[in-house]
């Protein structure tokens, strides 16, 4: 039965050179000298340090523009977090970066998959929702489906077995 994994993941290593790039630059920059602008990595938490709003708004463009640059979708940071104060005139900024598709996005696929009376079923498998299908063509238009249905999240295909 072809079949073939919706997932959500990306480059991690693109992402940790573009922190590596935003930082060189950060340090490079006249606007910058004497501030304690910085970006920091760990796992999939991104932490931005500034010692103002727009100083944050700043190095996010920078982040954007270094991240762009290497192929890494911008929907893959979730910036829900405030900007919060910590200490004198200092803020930070905490950014997860999304690794597989949440519960409630794996369920809007396949009540999309189920609702577009396409000869193909969709089973959520921890964090990818597995597309089954008869032909390879059903299974190539509901690929176009779902990627024109979720266009909020950078959803990729991978495991496409005939």
């Amino acid at each position: 039965m072809p079949s073939f994994d919706t997932v959500l993941e990306p480059n991690l290593v693109e992402v940790r050179n573009a922190v590596d790039q935003t930082a060189k630059e950060i340090g490079t920059r006249f606007d910058f000298k004497g501030s304690s602008a910085r970006v920091e990595l760990k796992e999939k938490e991104l932490t931005i340090w500034a010692d103002s709003d727009f100083q944050i708004g700043q190095v996010l463009d920078i982040l954007f523009a270094k991240l762009t640059k290497r192929s890494v979708d911008i929907r893959f940071l979730d910036r829900s977090a405030k900007v919060e104060k910590i200490g004198g005139d200092k803020v930070k900024q905490l950014i997860v970066v999304k690794n597989g598709i949440d519960s409630d996005t794996a369920k809007k696929i396949q009540n999309f998959v189920k609702q577009s009376k396409m000869k193909v079923q969709a089973a959520i498998q921890g964090d990818t929702v597995r597309v089954t299908g008869a032909k390879r063509d059903d299974l190539q238009d509901a690929m176009a489906m779902i990627r024109k249905e979720i266009a909020d999240a950078p959803l990729s295909f991978t495991n496409f077995r005939d």
